[in-house]
Parts: C-alpha cells; structure tokens; sequence
C-alpha cells in the first residue's frame, strides 16, 4: 500500500501540475479585459490547453514547446493579453532534456511572431502599443531564467549520474582484487594438496615399474591429470593478474581433452564444422572451459556412455556443443550447480547465449554461441 502511493503520486503529479498551471492561467485571462469579438471561448480554450499539455513535458518535450508557443500566438492573436508562463515552463523542461539548440529556435520564432500576433489582435491600438503587450506576455529575461534553470538542473543530474558511475567503478575494482585474493589463496591451497597427488602417484608409478609390474592407466591418468591441475592453476592466476601472455588454453587443445576424457572409459568424438578462423582470445579460452567442465560433469555424474563435442564456425558466430547419453530425463530441471553456473557467467559476459538442459532423446546438452564478429 506504501508502495504504491508513491507511484501513483508520481504518475499524477505531472498532471496536477499541468492542472495547477492551468487553472492560473484561465484566472488570469478572467480577471483581464475580455475583447468581446466572439472569438472568446477560442481563446480561453488555448489558455486552458497551453497549460494541460504540460503534463506531456516529460515524455515529448519538443512537442509541447511547440504546442505551448502556438498557443500564446493563438490566444495573444485572439486578444487575451495572458502571459506565456506555461511556454517558461516547456522551456525549462526541453533545456533540461537536452533540447537547447531546438528551444532557441523556437523561442526566438516566438519573440518574432509574437508582435505580428499583437498587431493581429482585434483589439484597437497603435502598433507600439502592440509591441509593448506581446513583450509584456513573454518577458526576455523570465525567457533567458527558464533556460538557465532548466540547464542548471541537466548539469546537476550528469554530475550526479557521473558520481554514481564512479561510485559502481570503484565498487567493479574492490570486487576484482577481493576476487583476485580469493584467487591467490585458492593457488596456494590448491597447489599444495595437487603437488602431494602428483607426487604420491609419481611415486606409485616409479615403484611399479620397477617391480616390472603394469602401471595402470588410471595411476597415469591422475598423473597427468596433477600436472596439467597445476598449469592450469598458475595460468588462471597469471590472467588474474592482466598478465600480457596470451591464454594457456583454446580450442586447439580440445582434442587433449577428448584423449582425456576417452581414458576414464567414455566414448569420446570431435566434430569440427566449418572454416576455420581466428576468435577472441577471450572466446577461445571461454569455449574451451565449456567443454572441459561439461565433459568433467559428464564423466562424474552423468554415467555417460558416449559424448559428442562439435565446434562449429560460422560467419560472426562461434558455437559449441557437447552431449551425451546420460541419465538425464526430458523433462527433468538441471540442477543449477557452481559449474554451470559458472559456465553461463562466462558466456553471458562475452555476449554469448548458453543452453544447459536434457536431450529429448535422453542425456544432456550443453550448447553456447559466442558472436565472434565476420571472419576476415
């Protein structure tokens, strides 16, 4: 209920205004010396309109300028010598949207056409006598202080606006280098147990073969799997820190991870669409977590089968999809894990869209289009 009276204040209160601005003016054509040629209800019609259509102020400030200029030439050539005040009060809302160089024009197309009004009017009178009403209906200087207002004001929202773009930078920065500690104790934590992995299993893997005994292919694969942990741990930072080097990790090296992924027993293939081109770095590093984290989500919890990875470029766009044939049931939500999660921050951020859902023929789909620009 509090909520809502605010906003139909809001809504109405351009309104009342108008209203309010209105009725001023019909006091005052009232009270003044009515011409008597039959043209009155004609003029107290363009009064009482030259203040209602201020309540369109804010949403078509040009056109009200118009309409209230036309409206003082309209009553003032009828003969109701009624100042301009809802033309003071367009022009402060078109200097204060912008409109500087249009309020000018048009207002010095009112200064010129207001006298020719005057002397127009049915009302008898000398020609200075004319001059004198129509400069006493829009006074120069209300003119000039109307603008100046409504400038003052413009100039006061771009600084507050720019304050508060400041104020989001400087909130963007302490957030990334909260991020990029965060970032540095992971490395270190992390870093520290992969190494005692890899150690353990380079020691498993020696004893073995100097047994003459098989090693075993998951005993080589958690092998290289902590070596590869740990360089990709050190680039991650390295990125982190703006590093100048170009990403460790790309499209190129996908089919490193389909080898890996065939060595866990899944039924790994690579299809590969279309010419070839370059792609943002950005893009490239970005397309080659999507499959590393989708095919990672297949061999953990899928119990997958097979997985299909296609790369397909096409002109301004790059797409990138991985299924399988898991356990995943039409119909059934994805449960929105840190992975996936993470996988759609990454491609929304580029401008890329990101599909994550079950196949109708069962499994899983991960789908992920980047725009990549024409292809030169």
């Amino acid at each position: 209920m509090s909520t809502a009276l605010p906003g139909a204040w809001r809504r109405a209160r351009g309104w009342v205004a108008a209203a309010g601005v209105a009725a001023v003016l019909l006091i005052t054509a009232l009270a003044g010396e009515r011409p008597g040629t039959g043209l009155d209800a004609l003029g107290y019609a363009l009064v009482v309109a030259s203040g209602l259509v201020l309540a369109a102020g804010r949403r078509a400030p040009i056109t009200v300028l118009a309409v209230t200029g036309l409206c003082a030439v309209g009553y003032k050539a009828v003969g109701f010598d009624v100042p301009a005040v809802a033309y003071l009060v367009a022009v402060y809302t078109a200097v204060r949207s912008g409109h500087r160089t249009v309020t000018l024009a048009v207002s010095v197309g009112l200064l010129l056409a207001l006298p020719v009004a005057a002397m127009a009017s049915p009302a008898d009178g000398p020609v200075s006598e004319a001059f004198a009403q129509a400069r006493g209906v829009l006074e120069l200087a209300w003119l000039i202080a109307a603008g100046a207002a409504g400038e003052a004001l413009r100039q006061a929202e771009l600084r507050a606006d720019e304050a508060e773009r400041t104020r989001e930078e400087a909130a963007r920065l302490r957030a990334t280098q909260e991020r990029l500690h965060i970032a540095r104790e992971l490395h270190d934590s992390l870093t520290h147990q992969i190494s005692i992995i890899k150690v353990q299993a380079g020691v498993a893997v020696h004893l073995a073969r100097k047994n003459g005994e098989r090693v075993p292919e998951s005993l080589l694969a958690i092998q290289d799997a902590g070596r590869e942990a740990t360089r990709e741990l050190r680039a991650t930072l390295e990125t982190l820190r703006e590093d100048a080097a170009p990403p460790p990790h790309g499209l190129d090296r996908v089919p490193d991870l389909v080898e890996r992924a065939r060595t866990t027993g899944l039924e790994a293939t690579l299809t590969i669409e279309g010419r070839r081109h370059e792609v943002p770095a950005a893009v490239d590093l970005t397309a080659y977590r999507i499959v590393q984290e989708s095919l990672t989500n297949t061999v953990r919890h899928a119990a997958a089968a097979t997985a299909s990875i296609r790369i397909d470029y096409r002109p301004g766009v790059l797409a990138v999809r991985v299924d399988d044939d898991g356990r995943a049931r039409p119909g059934t939500a994805p449960v929105p894990g840190v992975g996936l999660l993470g996988m759609r921050e990454r491609v929304t951020a580029l401008g890329g869209r990101l599909r994550a859902e079950p196949r109708d023929e069962g499994g899983f789909s991960v789908q992920a289009e980047f725009p990549v620009g024409r292809p030169s």
